[in-house]
């Protein structure tokens, strides 16, 4: 019993510690919202997270109007916590409906990344990658101040 506990809270502190500065974040691959694996690499510049619908639509919010490649632009990517969503909802209605927009959505469909990165309910966060360490760490609830250090990460 006490081994399982200390392997859990070993990898509790793992997780808890992927987003501190300073820290190097471990490689993933996840498919977008067109089924195109995207592999996280030590080019990532930004990394948004939104563990919920209501950070995801802070995201679709902060770049709405943007022209397509505008995160990539940036060297940026949005990753999305879609595993509580029903799979029906989200084959049928969800993700169809993501293939609209002009930017991709890593989809975690079954929460293996995205706890990774605990960003609070209703927020977005942001990652800032040199090298794949994570050198600064922001939460957003408002759209207008993510667009603003988007707009200032352009290269």
């Amino acid at each position: 019993m006490k081994a399982v506990f200390v392997v859990v809270l070993m990898a509790w502190m793992g997780f808890a510690q992927a987003q501190e500065d300073g820290s190097r974040l471990a490689p993933w691959t996840l498919l977008d919202q067109y089924d195109q694996p995207y592999t996280l690499d030590d080019g990532l510049r930004l990394l948004l997270v939104a563990r919920d619908m209501d950070g995801a639509k802070l995201v679709k919010a902060a770049l709405e109007g943007q022209p397509k490649g505008y995160l990539e632009a940036r060297k940026a990517v949005f990753l999305a916590d879609v595993s509580r969503m029903p799979a029906v909802i989200a084959k049928l209605f969800a993700v169809p409906a993501m293939r609209d927009y002009n930017y991709r959505v890593m989809l975690d469909r079954e929460s293996r990344v995205a706890p990774r990165y605990p960003a609070e309910a209703g927020s977005v966060l942001l990652l800032r990658l040199e090298g794949g360490v994570v050198s600064e760490t922001l939460t957003f609830t408002d759209a207008a101040a993510l667009r603003a250090v988007l707009e200032s990460s352009a290269e």
